[in-house]
């Protein structure tokens, strides 16, 4: 077997296309098109809106200021390929956001040495700047720079900056606060450690004339896996480009535990147990075997692995499968004729792989699927991703050229947990760091950057809070974001205020293509400033070595790779999209040494990954029943007998984002438990009803939405929920309906993943002397 150091050189960490250049050219641009026009009294800037606030799209829009510069109104982009204008309403109700009265617009620190109170005293940048610089070389001094840690959330357009920012003062310790990582990252890791990159459903997005261009084809079946892409938009995938491929041809295949409105129009919906999506999967791959199904050319000869997988497949029989899954077995063979005969097979899949606590060995199973159909790298089916030019714009290089081989091996989890090396987001295995932030073992932590992050909403789990415990045990926080948070009330010693996406320069790059965000509002009247712009100037202080640029607009320069553009140039042409092509397996094109093949230890995609079995990891995808459910906990199910599902998105909000939005908030004014009519009916419980939902970790408390959305076995309850509107000194009530009151850290056995999705639960009303 190929060593994993030798292939870490050959490209395994480097997410490039191959080395021939095939991607520096660009095959279309928006030139002709202006970035900045007037319509009578107003100007009008052509941007994309992309943090903060914001989701994972960052879509075209047309921003309208006054002749003061102030925000009037804005409109989707319709020239825009990515996203045609079209708009969800989160971006519809920026007027809330911009000069919403809670937003921070100066920098502040606490005024009293108390946590947790409200006071607050407004500093000059320079002050907050000192301070935090004079606090964390304290520390360096004392403890190393790996005590300190630098946390993102979704990240969207900050992560290069605040990578560059935490190598620049020396730290290995990036954080992503979710136990497991159990979000996109175990997909991408996953993906990447069977075929070396990750894979995106082809919708067309890799053209600027999409639908029309001569070498797309509409996928023949989109299997929708544990997503309701209408409403969440993952991963730079937009909903309304299912909808578009059901109007030209594809047909629909849902597996979800909820019948969301796409699962309505399905030609399939499975609606499994939650949890047991990886016997589904193994299901089918099995059908798919025994009938010989599969795409034989593409198996024999670019693939590895093969009998490992027909062995794991055969212990999931459909019938087998039905008890596990509670799908019928007809449907499951049905999903399989699917998947071989409409041609080519695509996926959107989502968090549903991720929750589970086993989801890289679970995750593998999908990926397999899609192999065995042949659609990798096609037209319509599941397609290799590359940032576009080789831009750097989600992290910089790898931490060793900028940290010493001996700190980077200090990073929290980076011998026990080796896979996280593959994981697309290079970071600290969050709960050994959270544990070292209480403990102290193996070593300090004694400082926190959070950015664009609000963990005790959003992680902090049970038992105990472990996250809000872990946060306050430090000795000192910073807190960069837009909003005052629970996070930031509660630990924060200096808060940061950031601008908005229309307030600032900026650059949206997600594999497909690239496009500047151009500061279309004047923010003069506050005293924010871009996070790019704050990892710039703290970078500049800590290593300006590693910080060469002066402007924000010099950085994104350098950062467009092979493209052959600047920044100014590629605002002048509002976007642009390399070339394009298919099956770069077949020609050099997906390997940095450019060897046919793919970009793992065997040249193949891995059926049973080499890494996995050189580090003792499971290697071959299978299923792990749920930790607590029917099976596994049966004598639980008495005292808890409802299936607890929790995270599914809602048109208003973006994980913890959204909820002083005035317009959001009238979509969703509280935090909502989803349950059966006939479920409800056995609990005494009406729709509308405030009831408590329990497990043997907590309880919160939800308003009950009776629907048929969910089984009558099962309840989904919101999750992320605080109240900007409450006491702040209570940290908004951020614990009282939060869903992660009820969720253990627990995590599997390759450091990620977690049982979010696949709990138990009881619920019963809330009493008049509660509320």
């Amino acid at each position: 077997m190929e060593d994993v150091r030798e292939a870490k050189q050959d490209g395994m960490d480097d997410w490039v296309v191959g080395r021939d250049g095939s991607a520096s050219i660009v095959a279309a641009t928006g030139e002709g098109l202006p970035w900045r026009w007037q319509e009578g009294d107003l100007t009008v800037t052509r941007t994309a809106a992309w943090s903060a606030p914001g989701c994972h799209l960052g879509c075209g829009v047309k921003v309208y200021t006054d002749s003061d510069g102030r925000f009037v109104k804005l409109e989707g982009d319709e020239c825009n390929p990515f996203n045609q204008g079209r708009l969800c309403v989160r971006c519809l109700s920026f007027d809330q956001v911009v000069e919403n009265e809670q937003r921070l617009t100066h920098p502040m620190k606490r005024a009293r040495i108390d946590r947790g109170k409200d006071k607050w005293e407004i500093i000059t940048w320079d002050e907050a700047y000192d301070l935090i610089c004079s606090k964390f070389e304290e520390i360096k001094r004392e403890y190393g720079p790996e005590a300190i840690l630098f946390a993102s959330g979704t990240g969207r357009d900050i992560a290069n900056g605040m990578y560059r920012m935490a190598y620049s003062f020396g730290s290995p310790n990036i954080a992503y606060q979710q136990t497991g990582v159990a979000c996109y990252g175990p997909r991408i890791t996953a993906t990447s450690i069977m075929m070396g990159n990750y894979c995106v459903p082809d919708c067309s997005m890799y053209f600027a004339d999409r639908y029309d261009n001569p070498q797309w084809r509409p996928p023949g079946v989109i299997f929708i896996w544990g997503n309701n892409p209408l409403v969440s938009n993952a991963d730079g995938n937009v909903g309304h480009w299912m909808v578009d491929c059901m109007k030209r041809g594809s047909k629909i295949a849902v597996v979800d535990p909820r019948l969301t409105w796409i699962a309505s129009k399905a030609d399939l919906f499975m609606q499994l147990r939650p949890g047991t999506d990886a016997a589904l999967a193994l299901a089918i791959i099995n059908i798919m075997i025994e009938d010989g199904t599969y795409d034989h050319e593409f198996v024999e000869n670019w693939t590895y692995g093969f009998d490992d997988l027909a062995q794991a497949a055969r212990e999931y029989p459909a019938e087998r499968a039905e008890e596990i899954t509670w799908v019928p077995a007809a449907k499951i063979r049905e999903a399989a004729r699917m998947a071989a005969e409409c041609s080519p097979m695509t996926m959107q899949w989502g968090l549903a792989l991720d929750q589970t606590r086993e989801c890289i060995s679970g995750s593998m199973a999908l990926v397999a699927l899609w192999a065995l159909t042949g659609s990798i790298d096609v037209p319509g089916g599941m397609v290799t991703t590359h940032q576009p030019f080789g831009a750097e714009i989600w992290q910089p290089p790898a931490a060793e050229t900028f940290l010493a081989d001996d700190i980077v091996q200090r990073r929290i989890g980076y011998h026990e947990y080796p896979l996280y090396k593959y994981s697309g987001c290079v970071v600290a295995q969050p709960d050994m760091l959270y544990d070292a932030c209480i403990t102290g073992e193996p070593y300090a932590i004694k400082a926190g950057w959070w950015q664009s992050t609000n963990p005790l909403s959003c992680c902090s789990q049970s038992p105990e809070d472990k996250a809000y415990r872990a946060i306050m045990n430090l000795d000192f926080n910073v807190v960069v974001d837009i909003f005052m948070t629970p996070t930031a009330m509660a630990c924060a010693e200096v808060i940061l205020p950031v601008a908005t996406w229309a307030e600032k320069t900026g650059m949206r790059s997600i594999w497909y293509y690239m496009q500047p965000i151009n500061a279309a509002v004047d923010a003069s009247g506050i005293d924010v400033k871009s996070d790019l712009q704050i990892n710039l100037d703290l970078g500049k202080r800590w290593a300006p070595e590693k910080w060469p640029w002066s402007t924000v607009e010099e950085f994104f320069s350098d950062q467009m790779g092979s493209s052959g553009y600047d920044y100014e140039r590629l605002r002048d042409v509002n976007w642009m999209y390399p070339q394009f092509e298919y099956r770069k397996y077949r020609t050099g094109k997906q390997r940095a040494d450019g060897a046919r093949g793919f970009n793992t230890p065997t040249g193949r995609l891995e059926f049973k990954s080499t890494l996995c079995e050189q580090w003792g990891f499971e290697s071959v995808p299978s299923y792990h029943e749920t930790d607590r459910g029917p099976v596994s906990t049966p004598e639980l199910m008495e005292e808890y007998p409802l299936i607890l599902t929790t995270g599914a998105r809602n048109w208003s909000y973006f994980h913890s984002e959204g909820r002083q939005i005035p317009r959001l908030r009238a979509l969703r004014p509280d935090p909502i438990v989803e349950v059966h009519p006939k479920t409800a009916e056995a609990y005494g419980i009406c729709d509308g009803n405030w009831v408590w939902v329990e497990n043997e970790y907590g309880k919160i408390e939800m308003k009950a939405q009776t629907t048929i959305a969910v089984p009558e076995a099962v309840v989904n309850v919101d999750h992320a929920w605080w109240f900007p509107e409450r006491d702040p000194e209570r940290l908004f009530d951020t614990f009282s309906s939060n869903a992660n009151q009820l969720v253990p850290p627990e995590f599997g056995s390759t450091g990620f993943g977690a049982n979010c999705k696949s709990l138990i639960c009881r619920i019963y009303k809330v009493s008049e002397g509660e509320r």
